[in-house]
């Protein structure tokens, strides 16, 4: 099985929304995936508590697929391409991280 662990910063303000409102918004888009993309077997999406570190990345994605073939078709899935134009809009960086999972 082969996760991918996405960490996210956005910007303060994008679009007329702060970061945590457009983070929120990242996430209902996102998770609506789930339903759309068959070769994702897992998704969990997280938002930064308010009350911690405030240098913390704002939302970290992790996705789980038995392959790096499946995590290709995801990322390149119109779905997730929809959903990637709207978090290039609003992110200030990215960090992720693809590993092979051995349980």
């Amino acid at each position: 099985m082969v996760r991918h662990v996405v960490l996210f910063e956005f910007m303060k303000e994008s679009e007329g929304k702060s970061a945590i409102e457009n983070a929120v918004k990242a996430k209902d888009k996102l998770l609506a995936l789930k339903d759309k993309i068959d070769c994702l077997k897992r998704m969990e999406v997280g938002i930064n508590d308010g009350e911690a570190d405030a240098t913390n990345y704002t939302l970290c994605l992790v996705c789980d697929f038995e392959t790096i073939d499946d995590l290709q078709v995801y990322q390149n899935h119109p779905e997730h391409l929809e959903v990637a134009a709207f978090i290039a809009k609003v992110k200030l960086s990215r960090a992720c991280v693809d590993y092979e999972v051995n349980e």
